[in-house]
Order: structure tokens, then C-alpha cells, then sequence
């Protein structure tokens, strides 16, 4: 069997400009990234397309696949006539060369150049690493030199894009020497991974060139000594980062295996930010296209949440379907399954994770009153009688289930999804969201754990509470809320599988993201800097002299 990389490097791929004219692109609306990628450069932008949202159960070690149902999806519907269009994520690197290898979906439903658009592609997360650290280096710069703001506490933090745990904890030592007007400074820092950034996350929200600087000015980089939030406007840095990011605003535009277009925009993680593709990319391909599909990290208690409760609100769309991807592999696991042994038919372990699938189901029903189709990525392991078993567990939650199997047949394996989708896109409705914008902050994190994750509320530390208190205070209010936390439970406990009962949720942290306009409870023991596993994906990667890459999958 050929690896991902391998049926990657074997197709040909269209010249992107043949890929934009699909979409009713001219070559003067493309800034050309050789001949197989480009930014798109369009000013006004008029959504009118019919728009679907990729999501899933809680991840497992047997894998789901949203990606690769995303593209398989969008493949069937082109087959299906429909100018269709995709909106993802891109990768990080620390994911790439820690455990996943890749993110660019996979087997016949990939969207390519693969191994550009998982190293550096065209750079935009680069961009973004090096405008959040300007920033930093501006605010040690300004207490170096005097500290005229008087900030006593810094908030925000230095990024990269890697998986690297010693950048948790640091120490920043600047010595004045004989500097006139400078001091000995010392203060404990610590690095997030750039998908966790706030630039990230301001990237993704801006509307435009003027809403970005707009975002970035109101960045909280500290407090001072009266209590005041210091923004980022006020150390006049707006500018320069602005520069840094002026190509990286701008959507990119690549093709899956099959020609069909993808808009490969912003990569904030599901589980430590907002999880979403940039608003611009996802206003542009329904500017552009029928019907476009867009995927939400992890699972629905995590991406689709946020993509529902924070990105629809910020940037005035909704999903006409959601789709919940899943696995009779994945769901045994949730049921208790041993890894080992997931090609062995087992009904109970499968009726035993069935509810994990359900309460999501149930999540985007009846919480956010969307359509739902759900999508079982095929494996040759399944079964007759577990198959029947998946059908008959959603078709009496009132939902069509579809095994599709885009990994080996591509969009072939996604027409039979793609029709249902698309009836389903025709049924009326409304969105409804799990929270009150104005609501107090407990309250909003309250409605989440409870309609969304099926918790019995929130418990939070000292140092939550009183940060909640202080940005209330300040009357700070009317933003959404990202909670930060394990993907592998609807719990902030990994180890809670299928659907847990009986919990609470530990908000231990709370950041105030100004010029993202929310507020993230970090819950449990989640990182905002990822490691390494024992052996990472890095080991395995490699390049020859004909510059052809191996060990991306």
C-alpha cells in the first residue's frame, strides 16, 4: 500500500491558476506561490453559499479522519456537479513532527502540494510567530528602558511553532551594565505553541487589514501599577506587527488530489484556542462557491462549539449542516476496547461507546438546532452486524448515518455522503447557541459544561476567580468564551471516555485575549505548549537528493 506522501507526490497536480478559474478567480486576484499555490487577493466579499461543518467525536488512538472525510466530501460533491470549495486549517509543525506526521488528510482525499502545505508552505505561521514576538521583545524592551507604562505583571507570551515542554518554564534576565536609565530586570516567562497564539487567534477573527490593527492595538500585554490593563497600542507596535503579517492575512489557495479548490487558512488547535480556519477564508470561499466545507478541530465538544458559539457570532454566518465523523474502531475504543484488538468484531465495547457519538449528535440537534449527518469512515475490520449496529443507534437518535470510504476510493467513496449533505443542507433552520453573549463569564462556562458536555458545572481556583473578578470589574463583558481542555473526553479527564456522568470541570487558569475579544478557562491539565512523544514523527522523516520527501503520512 502506498504511504500518503507517496500518492501525494504521484498525481499531477493542476496549474492553481486552472484551479481558481473554478471559482471565478482570475490570475489578477492571485498573488502565485509557484505553480501550485497562491494567496487570494479580493476586496469585498459576499457570502451566499450553502456552508457544511466538519466535526467528530472525541478523538482516539484509532483515529477518526474528519480531514480526510472534509476533502472526500467536497470531492463527491464536485462529482455531484457542485462547485464546491473547502476551508481548513493548516498545520502546525509541533503536530507534524510530533505525533500526527501530517494534516493534510490522507490515502485518495488529500489536498496538495502535501509536504508543502505541512513544513512551511507559504509561510504565514512564520509570520505570525515572528509578530507575536516582536511583541515581546518590544514589552522587555520598554521595562528595560525605563518601564515609562509602569507594567508590573506581563500577560502575554513568546510562541513557537514546535512541540517543545522545556519552553514551559523560563527565566528572562536583562543586565543594564552601564546603561544610563536601565535596570537589572528578571521575570518569569513561558512559551506557547503558535497555534495557542493570540495572533493566531486575531489572524483568524480579522475581518480585513483595518480589523486586524484594530485587533492587534487591543492585545493586553500586562498590568500596570494601578491595576490597568497596558494594550499593545500603547508600546506603538501595531504597525510593525501589522507588516509582519500584511501576506499572511490573505487565504490561500491549493487543490485536493481530484482538482477540487481548497482554502487553506489559519491553524489555531481545538483543544487550547478557537480551533477554526480564519474568518476571511471561510467568507471567501462562500463568496466564491455552491457550497463549501469547513472542518472544527477535535472533537464537537471542542471545535464546533467554538466555531458555533464564537466564530458564527464574530463573523455572521452559519453551518446549513453539521457533520459528525466517526469510526466503529474509534467508538469500540470509547467502549472500552483494547487497541490491539479492533479488528475483532465486539458489539458490546461498540454499544458501549455509542454514547460518545450520541451526545454529540445530540449537541448539534438540539442544542444548535442544526441538520446533522453522520459520517462512518469505513475500515475493511467492520462488520455486518456492527455496521447495522451504528445505523440503527442513529437512525432512532433521528439521524442518517453513511460508511463512506473517501481514504481508498477518494471522492468516488464521498458521492453517497455528499447527497445526503446536501438534501440535508436544504432543510430549514436556525442556529441557537449554549450561551447568553451577556451573561456573566461562570455563567457562559457553566452553559458549556453543562449542555455541551453533559457536566455538572465548573469549579475553579483561586487565581480563575480572581481573574474573573478583575475582568469583570473592568467591565469587560459580552465576549464568548474558549475553554481550553483535554480533546480525548467530554471531561477535562482524558481517561473519562464514551460519555461520562457526574463530573465537574477545573478551571485552574483564565486569560483575557483582547484583540481576539474572548475569554479562554484553561481547564485541567491541559498545555498550551505541547511535547514531543517518546518517538516522534520527526525520526522519521526524510529527504533525498532529488529533494523527494518521505515519512509525511
Amino acid at each position: 500500500m502506498l504511504s500518503d506522501i507517496e500518492i501525494a507526490e504521484s498525481c499531477k497536480l493542476r496549474d492553481i491558476r486552472e484551479i481558481a478559474a473554478k471559482l471565478g478567480l482570475e490570475e489578477d486576484d492571485l498573488e502565485l506561490y509557484g505553480k501550485y499555490k497562491a494567496k487570494i487577493n479580493l476586496k469585498e466579499l459576499k457570502p451566499k453559499s450553502k456552508l457544511v461543518l466538519v466535526t467528530a467525536i472525541n478523538p482516539t488512538p484509532a483515529g477518526e479522519g474528519k480531514t480526510t472525510v472534509s476533502i472526500g466530501l467536497a470531492d463527491g460533491m464536485s462529482r455531484l456537479g457542485k462547485r464546491a470549495c473547502l476551508a481548513l486549517r493548516e498545520p502546525s509543525l509541533g503536530p507534524v513532527f510530533g505525533i500526527k506526521g501530517g494534516a493534510a488528510g490522507g490515502g485518495y482525499a488529500q489536498v496538495v502540494p502535501m509536504a508543502d502545505i505541512n513544513l512551511h508552505f507559504t509561510g504565514d505561521l512564520h509570520a505570525i510567530t515572528a509578530a507575536n514576538n516582536l511583541l515581546c521583545a518590544m514589552i522587555d524592551n520598554h521595562i528595560f528602558r525605563g518601564n515609562a507604562l509602569d507594567i508590573r505583571t506581563v500577560y502575554f507570551r513568546r510562541c513557537m511553532d514546535m512541540n517543545d515542554r522545556a519552553l514551559r518554564d523560563l527565566t528572562i534576565k536583562c543586565s543594564a551594565g552601564n546603561m544610563k536609565g536601565c535596570a537589572d530586570y528578571t521575570r518569569a516567562e513561558s512559551f506557547e505553541i503558535t497555534a495557542a497564539s493570540e495572533i493566531m487567534a486575531v489572524l483568524c477573527l480579522a475581518a480585513d487589514m483595518a480589523d486586524l490593527k484594530r485587533r492587534l492595538g487591543d492585545i493586553v500585554v500586562g498590568v500596570n501599577g494601578s491595576g490597568e490593563f497596558v494594550r499593545a497600542r500603547q508600546l506603538n507596535a501595531v504597525g510593525a506587527m501589522a507588516t509582519l503579517l500584511k501576506e499572511a492575512i490573505k487565504p490561500n489557495l491549493v487543490q485536493t488530489l481530484e482538482g477540487t479548490p481548497a482554502i487553506v487558512h489559519g491553524g489555531p488547535f481545538a483543544n487550547i484556542a478557537h480551533g477554526c480556519n480564519s474568518v476571511r477564508a471561510t467568507r471567501t470561499a462562500m463568496s466564491l462557491a455552491d457550497v463549501v466545507v469547513t472542518e472544527a478541530g477535535f472533537g464537537a465538544d471542542l471545535g464546533a462549539e467554538k466555531f458555533l458559539d464564537a466564530k458564527c457570532r464574530i463573523a455572521g454566518i452559519q453551518p446549513d449542516c453539521v457533520v459528525v465523523v466517526a469510526t466503529v474502531r474509534a467508538l469500540k475504543m470509547h467502549g472500552g476496547a483494547d487497541k490491539a484488538k479492533l479488528a475483532e468484531e465486539d458489539i458490546p465495547a461498540l454499544k458501549a461507546g455509542l454514547p460518545n457519538l450520541l451526545k454529540h449528535i445530540s449537541n448539534m440537534k438540539d442544542v444548535y438546532k442544526k441538520p446533522v449527518v453522520v459520517a462512518m469512515n469505513s475500515f475493511f475490520s467492520d462488520t455486518p452486524a456492527e455496521t447495522q449496529t451504528v445505523l440503527d443507534a442513529c437512525a432512532q437518535a433521528g439521524v442518517k448515518a453513511v460508511f463512506c470510504d473517501v481514504f481508498a476510493r477518494g471522492g468516488a467513496g464521498g458521492e453517497a455522503l455528499a447527497r445526503e449533505v446536501l438534501a440535508a443542507c436544504e432543510i430549514k433552520s436556525r442556529l441557537d447557541y449554549a450561551y447568553n453573549l451577556g451573561d456573566d463569564i461562570k455563567t457562559k462556562i457553566n452553559d458549556v459544561v453543562v449542555k455541551i458536555y453533559g457536566g455538572d458545572g465548573a469549579e475553579y481556583s483561586e487565581e480563575a476567580s480572581a481573574k474573573i473578578e478583575e475582568i469583570e470589574r473592568k467591565g469587560i463583558k459580552g465576549l464568548p468564551v474558549i475553554i481550553a481542555k483535554t480533546q480525548y473526553s467530554l471531561s477535562d479527564d482524558a481517561k473519562k471516555l464514551a460519555r461520562p456522568q457526574g463530573f465537574k470541570i477545573h478551571v485552574r487558569d483564565i486569560i483575557y485575549k483582547g484583540g481576539a475579544g474572548f475569554i479562554v478557562a484553561v481547564a485541567g491539565e491541559i498545555m498550551l505548549m505541547p511535547g514531543l512523544p517518546k518517538i516522534p514523527c520527526a525520526e522519521k522523516i526524510d529527504i533525498d537528493d532529488d529533494g523527494n520527501v518521505s515519512g509525511l503520512s
